[in-house]
């Protein structure tokens, strides 16, 4: 194990990112490796990857930025936000699905898990979970020059048993052995805990894209262990994005009197509009908002940040309920908290964080990149468990549950074995006896929540404790045994003690997939492996070959074109036409190679547009005077990609 990658990885609503401890570039020194724990960047350079995944109109899939531009243009064909569905049923989602342009598989039958309309098929959140992973995990290859098989994941502290199980699912289908699922608000702590070393109670705050969490931890000599937990799986900066969206729709239906909902483009402008105004309103105090509309017509509005303020108050006062409980599961007062850990990218709002510092009454650490931190975390644990570092051979992590575990009793009641807040690894046993003359057999229903009614928890499992020799009522003794698992996943044993007989079963929760259906998905990964490829290939070099034509196009414009001889002009332009025709196949080497030759032979122009961009600039001229764009020449020669 000691030579393989272990990476960890943040698989976000909004973001995801993959990040590895070890020698590697410096954060602060790109340029000069060293020992450390980094973020690894993407195709683009960016170490955020989008979670969004698309389909192109020739059934190509898309995860990232380039998924991202289909869901501006045609969001019919793009899912987002799709953390908020894993191991989720239609029940659960049927509000929230509203708001997003997703349409469900009409034929869902109870308790299955969801399908969603993509192109021209269905997927499953794990499924579209494990497209992003499979990206961050071609990053992480591609920086390493290795196969990487093997990964730490977070997920929300709050998030259930089933959308723990989704979570690993979509890792096992991904090509990933998940050896840990680690809680989100820990990764935080463990990130924060390589400068600090100090013993203390820890406030880690995490308001994401899609869910919020708080944890309160103890540090001790490098020992972190979650005490409370608590959060909404439901809220997040989803739900600010939706409100704005929604004040805004009302305004355009009263002021212009077009029902946007009717284009579901429109409505995408007016999403990356309102996200757009969010960030900016974070570092001013007003922005200018400008979404075209159907019909021509603009939606135009100054909004400061007093309104975002006022507007947003209820969301922000919503995340502070499940502080105050916290606290309360804790038994710790705010003044006792001697840290608090800011973590997720709506944390960056000024008014979230007055508030989270006027609950706690001190200064959050933001030190370290909200977007980040938690990915660095899932990458100080992957080194733990890879066998460590001098930096991480003291630390120890100890999570706990975060919702009550059990099972129906008589009467229909619930039976808590292992309460909210235990620390994993967890072990409970209780006893039970019949309830009824020579019971043969026993019905086990496992349960999930605090209610005290079983039909107000969540259902996440049933099975038979059969063979039991018929006894008189209550005579039976019967050991049922809840395991949790270092990732949260239960496991559930029954055992009559006098006859021996015994039975037990790995939770597969409702809207879990099974066993069988996640084998076939890996199935189908390797045995579409080389087409997936090839497709992917293809995807990329028209990409590349769409960058370079528009730079020419762009070119024809400068003063630098019309320097060529007739004879250098009309060389390019056969290259350009060679290279649109080679973009009409499906050769993708054939593409690569029209695309080299254009670079060839458009060296000259690219020169000389740089010397004109010079001599311009010495004059007092701008860039754009000279017809060229800031940043690289264009057209100029491109690195051929990488593949796998």
């Amino acid at each position: 194990m000691a030579d393989d990658k272990i990476v960890g990885i943040d698989l976000g609503t909004t973001n995801s990112l993959v990040a590895y401890m070890g020698v590697g570039p410096s954060l602060a020194h790109p340029d000069a490796p060293g020992k450390g724990v980094f973020i690894i960047p993407g195709e683009d350079g960016s170490p955020l990857v989008p979670s969004v995944v698309a389909v192109d109109d020739d059934g190509h899939m898309l995860v990232g930025n380039g998924a991202r531009k289909v869901l501006l243009t045609r969001s019919e064909r793009a899912i987002y936000s799709v953390k908020r569905l894993m191991g989720r049923g239609v029940e659960d989602v049927r509000e929230e699905l509203k708001l997003f342009p997703f349409h469900l598989a009409e034929d869902l039958a109870p308790g299955e898990v969801l399908r969603i309309h993509l192109g021209e098929r269905t997927y499953t959140p794990p499924e579209i979970s494990a497209q992003i992973l499979r990206q961050l995990k071609r990053n992480a290859e591609r920086f390493f020059g290795t196969p990487v098989k093997q990964a730490v994941i977070t997920v929300p502290a709050y998030f259930n048993d089933a959308q723990r199980q989704a979570t690993k699912d979509a890792g096992r289908i991904a090509g990933l052995d998940v050896l840990r699922l680690v809680n989100e608000p820990t990764a935080a702590s463990l990130a924060y805990g390589l400068d600090k070393k100090q013993n203390g109670t820890i406030a880690v705050y995490d308001f994401g894209g899609g869910t919020f969490d708080v944890s309160i931890l103890k540090l001790r000599d490098g020992i972190f262990e979650v005490i409370a937990t608590n959060g909404d799986t439901h809220l997040g900066g989803d739900d600010i994005d939706n409100l704005l969206i929604a004040v805004a729709a009302e305004d355009i239906a009263g002021d212009l009197k077009i029902d946007i909902r009717q284009s579901p483009e429109a409505v995408q402008r007016l999403r990356q509009a309102m996200i757009d105004a969010k960030i900016a309103l974070s570092e001013s105090e007003e922005t200018k908002i400008d979404v075209e509309l159907p019909g021509g017509k603009h939606y135009l509005r100054t909004i400061t940040r007093a309104m975002l303020e006022e507007m947003i108050s209820p969301i922000v006062e919503r995340t502070l309920g499940p502080c105050r409980q916290a606290l309360r599961d804790a038994g710790v007062e705010p003044k006792q908290v001697d840290e608090v850990v800011l973590v997720g990218g709506s944390t960056r709002i000024p008014l979230v964080r007055r508030k989270v510092e006027e609950l706690f009454g001190r200064k959050a650490h933001t030190e370290l990149n909200p977007d980040e931190v938690v990915a660095l975390g899932a990458a100080v644990q992957a080194n733990i468990l890879g066998g460590g570092s001098e930096e991480t051979k003291d630390m120890l992590l100890l999570d706990v549950t975060p919702l009550s575990l059990g099972i129906e009793a008589l009467g229909g009641v619930t039976a808590k074995i292992i309460h909210r807040n235990s620390t994993i690894p967890a072990s409970a046993t209780e006893h039970f006896t019949t309830g009824v003359e020579g019971q043969t057999s026993v019905a086990i229903h496992v349960l999930q929540g605090e209610r005290e009614m079983a039909k107000d928890c969540r259902s996440l499992a049933r099975f038979d404790l059969k063979g039991i020799p018929p006894m008189p009522a209550g005579l039976p003794r019967i050991e049922v045994r809840f395991l949790i698992d270092a990732n949260g996943i239960l496991h559930v044993s029954a055992r009559e003690q006098r006859s021996g007989k015994e039975s037990e079963i790995q939770v597969q929760p409702s809207y879990g997939l099974t066993d069988e259906q996640v084998e076939n998905m890996i199935l189908d990964s390797f045995d579409n492996a080389e087409t997936d490829l090839m497709e992917r290939q293809l995807v990329e070099s028209r990409n590349e070959a769409e960058t370079i034509l528009t730079a020419l196009a762009k070119a024809r414009g400068g003063a630098a074109w019309r320097k060529l001889g007739f004879g250098e002009q009309r060389k390019v332009e056969e290259q350009e036409t060679a290279l649109r025709q080679a973009m009409t196949g499906t050769d993708h080497n054939l593409i690569r190679r029209a695309i080299d030759e254009l670079n060839q032979g458009t060296m000259r122009l690219a020169e000389m547009m740089m010397d004109d961009a010079v001599g311009s600039a010495l004059k007092g001229k701008t860039m754009d005077d000279t017809g060229m764009e800031e940043g690289p020449a264009a057209p100029h020669p491109i690195g051929k990609a990488e593949f796998e």
